[in-house]
């Protein structure tokens, strides 16, 4: 792995940072590889209790790395195909479904550019934080280009089909207030505030009931395919797993307490 993703864990957190700062963060084949290396570390440390995703420098990810496209160009088409058809399927999509399915709340902590795949890794995460300074667009379109990442999933089920097809087929930048309006992002803050907001957040994540934040997680993602039938008793076994939990028992003897409630994370 090289280190065009970082990895730091502290305390329960995990801090996963895109660092090609120079090139605005941009996905390279490494960064590829080194993201999904990544986030299966994070999967297998059974110690972290929040996950945070940002950006080395000013920017969070302006999309794919068009330097590593180009040096596909010399390729035929039948050859082509094969190489980024590869390439997404390898890489790419491995790591979307890992971070699908971590139990663990993740934070996405942006600043300045929010493009193509770096859209796609945002929405993938369950909170989303950004700077005043934030730019967005889905890109694809103006290169030729369809989605990945999840994209085609991840944004009509935040924005709504009709919009999502707006924002993938006119690829139109949108600043931070209009990300939030559309509910892609839940905070949007001062960029010297950035770090002290998500870091709030975060601490606060941190000490919360970690087996209900998983049963959460697992609930609304199952809940876009589910019948209202079964959802419902997808709950109640959710709920009954919960109710069985230590957690369960410190959180209702806090509230009859009348103090906050320190959970162990069971």
């Amino acid at each position: 792995m090289t280190n065009t993703v970082l990895l730091e864990c502290v305390d329960g957190v995990a801090t996963i940072t895109l660092n090609r700062p120079a090139q605005l963060n941009a996905l390279s084949v490494e960064m590829m590889e080194d993201l999904h290396q990544t986030v299966r570390a994070v999967r297998a440390d059974s110690g972290t209790k929040v996950i945070v995703v940002t950006g080395a420098g000013e920017h969070f990810m302006a999309g794919g790395d068009l330097n590593d496209f180009a040096r596909q160009l010399h390729l035929d088409a039948p050859a082509r195909l094969v190489a980024f058809r590869a390439m997404i399927e390898r890489h790419i999509n491995p790591t979307v479904e890992t971070m699908q399915s971590l139990p663990q709340p993740i934070v996405a902590k942006v600043r300045g550019a929010c493009a193509g795949f770096g859209l796609s890794l945002m929405l993938g995460c369950d909170l989303a934080v950004c700077a005043d300074n934030t730019k967005f667009t889905t890109a694809y379109a103006s290169i030729g280009l369809p989605a990945d990442g999840g994209m085609s999933y991840l944004l009509p089920r935040a924005v709504g089909a009709r919009k999502a097809m707006e924002l993938l087929l006119l690829g139109d930048r949108f600043d931070a207030g209009e990300a939030q309006r559309l509910g892609l992002v839940n905070r949007v803050v001062p960029q010297d505030a950035l770090d002290a907001e998500v870091a709030a957040l975060v601490e606060r994540l941190k000490h919360g009931p970690r087996g209900t934040y998983a049963e959460i997680k697992r609930l609304v993602a199952a809940s876009f395919d589910a019948k209202l039938e079964s959802q419902l008793q997808s709950e109640a076994e959710a709920f009954a797993r919960c109710s069985a939990s230590p957690d369960f028992d410190e959180g209702i003897k806090a509230f009859l307490g009348k103090r906050k409630a320190v959970f162990g994370g069971c």
